[in-house]
């Protein structure tokens, strides 16, 4: 540990905005594997926000807790057995790690060298910092997944960050997107952003007549809860079903047990199938950023916050009224 001191955002118990306070905690040295990052713009996600208030997939381990698993900057000092990495490159963090371990709303964060890929000249730090969860997402979800040119696919909650990447991608792959939103203004956003069906109200009749009563070949199911049967049902034989977040908060059936369903397969999925494989992670670094080398991938940014506002940039994180993704950033 330095002298120095970086500037933090930590939370010392679950809830809402309200819990996030800035702080200074001692700058740390990075450690064998890492490097230390002058952070530049964090990427603001849902996933920060259940987080916070103790509804994520793994638990807060100890408080004073820190939120943020993907940002851009420049690498400042970079730890034993780091090859490849040097101070003053430009780069982004990918979310390949547990918020308990490596938080990044900072204005300085250590994190794991495997966890950083080159940004390219051409991008800035918001949208370095805006990229990597969602792409990486839409990555596993269409590409690993073996979807392929000509299918078609539903998902639900589709003005979201994520959601706008997947239709990106789906575009770049020659996949049909049926684009389902709750509000006619994030419809004209979707239509607007490139979806290929934007559709409002209720699912199933409109999905089986864009379909021609045939399904789609993949859901992604964010909102899950009782619903989930009722997508199910607008899967093709031998389709798929990703549950890929829990937005509705309410428990979800297992439908396998309905007869009446097509020979489908339903299973959870997480971007960090893709983050944490170091094989995938390479397939996926090259497609993407080949996707923002060529401009076919643009992350949506909905608005942008400095650090010391993130409790703000939350409370319109849990508002929900926004198309895109939220972006804190840095001065320095």
């Amino acid at each position: 540990m330095t002298s120095e001191q970086a500037t933090v955002v930590r939370f010392h118990a679950l809830g809402g905005p309200e819990v996030l306070q800035m702080q200074q905690h001692p700058l740390a040295e990075p450690g064998p594997g890492e490097v230390r990052l002058r952070v530049e713009a964090i990427g603001v996600n849902r996933a920060e926000a259940l987080f916070r208030g103790g509804h994520y997939i793994e638990p807060v381990r100890r408080f004073p807790a820190g939120l943020g698993s993907e940002a851009a900057g420049e690498i400042e000092l970079v730890g034993p057995g780091v090859s490849g990495l040097r101070p003053g490159d430009r780069v982004s963090v990918v979310p390949a790690f547990s918020q308990n371990d490596y938080p990044l709303y900072a204005d300085r964060a250590v994190v794991p060298a495997a966890a950083v890929v080159r940004r390219p000249d051409t991008i800035d730090a918001i949208t370095g910092a805006a990229t990597w969860m969602a792409f990486l997402t839409a990555y596993g979800a269409l590409v690993e997944s073996n979807v392929r040119p000509g299918d078609t696919v539903l998902l639900n909650a589709a003005a979201s960050s994520v959601g706008l990447a997947i239709i990106q991608v789906a575009n770049h792959l020659g996949v049909r997107t049926i684009a389902h939103t709750r509000t006619a203004s994030k419809a004209t956003a979707l239509e607007a952003h490139g979806a290929t069906h934007v559709i409002t109200g209720h699912v199933a009749d409109q999905v089986t007549d864009l379909t021609n009563n045939h399904g789609v070949r993949m859901v992604l199911d964010a909102v899950t809860g009782p619903g989930l049967t009722d997508l199910a049902r607008l899967v093709a034989p031998e389709g798929t079903v990703l549950v890929c977040g829990a937005l509705s908060g309410e428990p979800t059936p297992y439908p396998g047990v309905d007869l009446g369903l097509p020979a489908l397969t339903i299973r959870s999925f997480s971007m960090h199938e893709t983050s944490r494989d170091p094989i995938r992670l390479a397939r996926a670094g090259a497609f993407i950023t080949a996707g923002l080398r060529t401009g076919a991938f643009t992350p949506v940014i909905a608005g942008t916050f400095p650090l010391h506002q993130a409790a703000e940039a939350h409370t319109q994180l849990d508002k929900g009224t926004h198309v895109g993704k939220l972006v804190l950033t840095v001065p320095h």
